[in-house]
C-alpha cells in the first residue's frame, strides 16, 4: 500500500470519526430538548395545580361563631299549637342575631347593630329551623348553637384579607375586626369543614353555595348521554367493522364519522339548540336535553374506540367460529364483541369523562341558569359542574374564587377517576393476540 492511499485511509477514518461525533452529539441534544420539554411540561401542570389547590382548599373550611340562642316561644310559636308549617317560617334569624347582640350589650346604636348582625351569613338560622323541627321540645330554652359567618368574616378569619390594610379599602371595617377578636378570645370562632359544600345548591352568598345540585345534574346528564350514545355508538361500530359491504357510501359515513370527532363542540350545542329546543319544544336547561347534546358529541368517539376493539380481534377467532357452524350473527355476539368489550368499555369512559367536561354546548341550551334546587329527575332545571365553575368564575364576589378553584378539584377528581378506572380496564382485561 502506497503511502498515498494509507493518507486516504486515514483521511476517511478522521472523516467517519467527526461525522458519528456529529450524529452522537445531535442525538445528545434531542435527548436534552426531550427532556427539557417534559420538565417544562410537568413544571406547568404543577404550577397550575398547585395554585388551583392553594386557592381552592379554603373553600373546604367554613368559619363558625357560637350564638347562645334563647327560642322564644313568643316568636317561634305564639299559639302553643306546635303546627310543622308555623315552627317551620318562625323568624329565626331575628332570634340568631338576638343571641349575637346579647354578646355585646355595649352595642346599642341602631346602625351598629346591624353591622354587628351582618357578622352572621343571612342563612345562619337554618340550623335553628332545624333543631326546632327535630325536636320542638327546646322551645323555651336557651341552646348554644354554631353559626355561620358572612362570606367578608370568613374570608378575614382565613387571612385573605390584611387587617393592616387602609379601612377605606377593605371590606371588613375596625369594629367587625374588634368583635370577631373578641369572639376569638373567647373561644367563639372556629374552622370547620364545609359539609354544606358538598351537600346543598348554588346560591347568591359565597358561604351557602354548594356544589350538590351540580354533581346530581351532571350525574343525570351522564345517565341520559350513556344511555343514548353507548347503544347506538356500538351498534354502528358493529355494523360497520362487521357486516356492511365495503363500497364508496360507507367508505362515506367512516369519514363524516372521523370528520364528527373534530367538530366544535358548540356546534352540537348549536344543533340541540335548534332541533330539540326550538324544534321538538324540549324543557331548556334540562338533564334531558343536556344528555342528548352530549350523546350526539360522544358518539363518533365511541364509534371510533369500538372499530378499532373490534379490529384487534384476531381473524381466527371470526374462521373458528363460522367453522363449527356459527352464524354471523353469533359470530359478533358470542366471540367478538365479548372478547372486544374492554376496548369498548375503555372508549365510552374516555369519551363519558370528555362529556363530563363539556361546557359550550350546555351553554347553548341554557343550562347556564341560576339554579338554587337539586334536580330530581331528567327534565328538572339544573345545572352541571362545568358550567358551574363558570358561573362562580364570573362572578364579583371574591368569596368566589375559592369555591370556583375547589369546584375545579372535584371535577378533575372525577375526571382522574375516570380515565384511572378506563386504565385499569385495560390492563386487566385487555389481551394481547
Amino acid at each position: 500500500m502506497t503511502d498515498m492511499d494509507m493518507s486516504n485511509a486515514s483521511e476517511k477514518q478522521t472523516d467517519f470519526s467527526a461525522s458519528l461525533k456529529k450524529r452522537y452529539a445531535a442525538e445528545r441534544r434531542f435527548r436534552a430538548y426531550g427532556l427539557t420539554a417534559i420538565v417544562i411540561a410537568v413544571s406547568i401542570l404543577g404550577i397550575l395545580l398547585g395554585t388551583i389547590s392553594f386557592q381552592g382548599t379554603p373553600a373546604f373550611f367554613q368559619t363558625y361563631v357560637q350564638v347562645d340562642v334563647y327560642f322564644d316561644e313568643a316568636v317561634i310559636d305564639p299559639s302553643g299549637a306546635r303546627n310543622e308549617q308555623t315552627l317551620r317560617t318562625a323568624n329565626y334569624q331575628a332570634l340568631a342575631k338576638r343571641g349575637l347582640y346579647q354578646l355585646f350589650p355595649e352595642v346599642s346604636e341602631r346602625r351598629e347593630k346591624r353591622t354587628l348582625g351582618k357578622l352572621l351569613s343571612s342563612g345562619a338560622y337554618r340550623p335553628l329551623s332545624t333543631m326546632v323541627l327535630d325536636n320542638p321540645e327546646i322551645i323555651g330554652t336557651t341552646q348554644s348553637v354554631w353559626l355561620v359567618t358572612s362570606d367578608d368574616i370568613d374570608t378575614f378569619n382565613k387571612g385573605q384579607i390584611d387587617r393592616n390594610t387602609v379601612e377605606a379599602d377593605r371590606r371588613v371595617k375596625d369594629n367587625e375586626i374588634a368583635w370577631v377578636d373578641v369572639l376569638d378570645a373567647a373561644g367563639r370562632i372556629d374552622m370547620r369543614f364545609n359539609t354544606a359544600f358538598f351537600a346543598t345548591g348554588d346560591s347568591r352568598e359565597p358561604e351557602l353555595a354548594g356544589i350538590w345540585g351540580a354533581v346530581v345534574g351532571s350525574f343525570l346528564t351522564l345517565i341520559v348521554t350513556l344511555s343514548v350514545s353507548f347503544p347506538l355508538g356500538v351498534s354502528a361500530a358493529v355494523y360497520l367493522e362487521e357486516f356492511a359491504p365495503k363500497n364508496r357510501w360507507t367508505d362515506l359515513i367512516e369519514v363524516n364519522i372521523n370528520n364528527l370527532a373534530a367538530v366544535p363542540s358548540i356546534v352540537f350545542g348549536l344543533l340541540g339548540l335548534a332541533v330539540f329546543l326550538s324544534f321538538f319544544g324540549m324543557p331548556r336547561s334540562a338533564p334531558l336535553v343536556g344528555g342528548l347534546v352530549l350523546a350526539l358529541m360522544t358518539l363518533p368517539t365511541i364509534i371510533i374506540a369500538t372499530r378499532a376493539a373490534l379490529k384487534a380481534v384476531p381473524p381466527s377467532i371470526r374462521e373458528a367460529a363460522l367453522g363449527v357452524g356459527a352464524s354471523d350473527l353469533q359470530v359478533v355476539t358470542h366471540h367478538v364483541l365479548p372478547l372486544a368489550m374492554p376496548g369498548i368499555l375503555t372508549g365510552t369512559i374516555i369519551g363519558m369523562a370528555q362529556a363530563l367536561g363539556e361546557t359550550a354546548p350546555l351553554l347553548m341550551i341554557g343550562m347556564v341558569a341560576f339554579i338554587v334546587d337539586v334536580p330530581s329527575g331528567v327534565t328538572d332545571p339544573s345545572t352541571v359542574l362545568p358550567v358551574q365553575i363558570y358561573i362562580w368564575a364570573d362572578s364579583p364576589e371574591r368569596a368566589f374564587v375559592a369555591k370556583t378553584s375547589a369546584a375545579i378539584m372535584v371535577l378533575l377528581g372525577f375526571l382522574i377517576t375516570m380515565n384511572a378506572i378506563a386504565v385499569m380496564l385495560r390492563k386487566r382485561f385487555e389481551r394481547r393476540w
